[in-house]
């Protein structure tokens, strides 16, 4: 099984050069499926949005759902980086990318990482208002968890 790459950070990352990185000398990739998850202004209610986790705890979280794509599915090679910190609306906060030898591998993995993270993930998030207050913590929602429900065996 082919390692995964999972970063935590707070600086901002380049998909180009996560991609070039992912499939760097490889000729048996046929598919890449990438997934870059914006922060959105909340139609100009928000100011930024800021991201919180227990660093260990959450890097060997996304590891344990990284190797759970990897069993499923055939994959040549998978990187997360999610982003932590404060993020203004616009910014990425969260990238997918996973590659196989063909697009239905890639697309699944790609969608269960994500539905994982949205859902299960130890992040959490406040908003900070454009007012200059806060908007507290973000819940969860009742979408993403129902999404998530297809990925139980």
């Amino acid at each position: 099984m082919p390692s995964a790459t999972i970063r935590v950070q707070a600086a901002d990352f380049d998909m180009a050069a996560e991609v070039a990185a992912l499939t760097a000398g490889r000729r048996d990739i046929g598919a890449i499926a990438t997934f870059i998850g914006l922060c959105r202004d909340e139609d100009g209610r928000l100011a930024s949005l800021e991201l919180e986790h227990y660093p260990e705890m959450a890097e060997a979280d996304i590891g344990r759902v990284a190797a759970e794509a990897q069993s499923r599915w055939p994959l040549a090679g998978l990187t997360i980086i999610h982003r932590c910190g404060r993020i203004e609306p616009g910014a990425q906060i969260v990238l997918v990318a996973a590659t196989s030898r063909h697009r239905a591998a890639a697309f699944a993995a790609a969608e269960f990482v994500m539905d994982y993270l949205k859902t299960r993930a130890p992040f959490w998030k406040k908003e900070h208002l454009a007012d200059g207050t806060s908007g507290g913590w973000v819940a969860a929602k009742e979408d993403d968890a129902a999404a998530a429900e297809r990925w139980r065996e």
